[in-house]
C-alpha cells in the first residue's frame, strides 16, 4: 500500500474521496421510504390484534391522495379510489371499521389494508371513495370515530 501512495497511484486521503460519500450515500439510502407519505410512525405486523378499548377511537381522519392509485399498500394489496378501504396504524389488515364524519354525521364502512396516516393526531386515511361518502374532499381533514365492526381473522 505504501508503494502505491509513494508511487502517486492512490492520494493519501482516498477513503475520504471515495469510501466517506458512498458510506454515507448507502445509509441514507436505507433510510428511505417506499411511500411519501409516511413520515415516522412505526408499522404493526399483520395480524397484530386489536388493542383492549380500541373498539372506539377518535381524532382526525384524511384521504388518500390520487397519486397513490394502483400502488401496493402495506397488506400487499393494491390501493384502488374506488374501493371502500382505510389505512390504519395499528388495527390488522382486514378489520371492517366504520369511519363516520363527526361534523355532519355521515358515516362508511372500510376494510384496513394499509398503514397510516403517520401524522399525531390523524387516526385513519380513507380511499377517495370513502372520503367522498364521508363529503371530505373539499375540507381534506375531519374529526372522526372509528368503530371495529369486524375484527380480522
Amino acid at each position: 500500500m505504501t508503494l502505491m501512495l509513494n508511487a502517486g497511484l492512490l492520494p493519501r486521503y482516498w477513503w475520504r474521496t471515495w469510501l466517506l460519500p458512498l458510506l454515507v450515500l448507502g445509509l441514507l439510502a436505507s433510510c428511505g421510504s417506499s411511500r411519501s407519505v409516511s413520515k415516522g410512525a412505526p408499522s404493526r405486523a399483520k395480524g397484530t390484534a386489536v388493542p383492549r378499548g380500541a373498539a372506539t377511537q377518535k381524532g382526525l381522519g384524511s384521504y388518500y391522495a390520487n397519486k397513490f392509485a394502483g400502488r401496493a399498500t402495506a397488506s400487499g394489496s393494491i390501493y384502488r379510489p374506488g374501493e371502500m378501504t382505510a389505512a390504519h396504524n395499528t388495527l390488522p389488515f382486514g378489520t371492517l371499521i366504520r369511519v363516520t364524519n363527526t361534523r355532519n354525521g355521515r358515516s362508511v364502512e372500510v376494510t384496513v389494508t394499509d398503514r397510516g396516516p403517520h401524522t399525531k393526531g390523524y387516526i385513519v386515511d380513507v380511499s377517495r371513495r370513502a372520503a367522498v361518502q364521508l363529503d371530505i374532499i373539499e375540507a381534506g381533514v375531519v374529526p372522526v370515530v372509528v368503530t371495529v365492526l369486524k375484527a380480522a381473522k
